[in-house]
């Protein structure tokens, strides 16, 4: 029987684990179980330590759960995020007790030759409403602002805002972790299981999920997206 692919809480997954006992910036970490594929998620134990690193082989969105990490010259204090691009050295250092996540797409050439922060304030212009077929009721508005688009297309990570709609359920073609920044959703998958996510939540919705979104008020997220090419 296939295994049902659904949504996530990072933050729940980062609190069920026995984190590692700190080490350097790639061995340091705790897998979330995910389909094998060029894209991963994993939780960073990074308790006051620091080093360098010549460069990682893959495209790495992280995000800070508790602490502060500076990467280079981007400095990330409790909730920020950036892209470090492939092959990118940079050396870190971590405030004790700090703990992120980070998903990593394995690619060879970056799309930036510097560390990539996620403005959170950016300006967000009109982006494409969801497919008029799986609507509920009126068609919202949606914003988009990308920071960092990998050299494939593949990876896509930003920020994204929309009025309240309620969608049907689809098959997710993609994993895309998610921090909302403001309002709640509400996902419910194939099996009938369901969650609401409200501010501050990080959330995973996976490749090969079918689920719906219900959202009562305006949403405003970040995203890292891992869109595999379809052949």
């Amino acid at each position: 029987m296939a295994e049902v692919r659904s949504f996530i809480d990072l933050r729940a997954f980062a609190a069920s684990v026995e984190a590692p006992a700190t080490g350097d910036y790639r061995s340091a970490r705790v897998s979330l179980p995910l389909a094998e594929g060029p894209c991963s998620v994993e939780l960073l134990a990074l308790d006051g330590a620091a080093g360098s690193d010549a460069g990682l082989p893959g495209d790495e969105f992280v995000i800070v759960l508790a602490g502060s990490l500076r990467l280079g010259e981007v400095m990330l204090e409790t909730d920020a995020c950036a892209v470090i691009p492939s092959g990118v050295a940079f050396d870190w250092q971590a405030a004790p007790g700090t703990r992120a996540l980070a998903m990593r797409y394995a690619i060879e050439k970056p799309a930036a030759d510097r560390i990539v922060l996620i403005d959170e304030s950016a300006a967000l212009t009109p982006s494409n409403p969801p497919l008029a077929e799986l609507l509920v009721g009126p068609t919202p508005s949606c914003r988009n602002h990308t920071d960092y688009l990998s050299s494939d297309g593949v990876v896509i990570c930003g920020t994204w805002d929309s009025t309240p709609y309620h969608r049907t359920a689809m098959r997710y073609r993609h994993h895309e972790l998610m921090h909302l920044l403001n309002g709640s959703v509400t996902f419910r998958d194939e099996t009938g299981a369901s969650r609401t996510f409200g501010k501050g939540d990080i959330f995973l919705l996976e490749h090969g999920a079918m689920c719906s979104w219900d959202s009562q008020e305006n949403v405003k997220k970040v995203y890292a997206i891992w869109r595999p090419v379809v052949a």
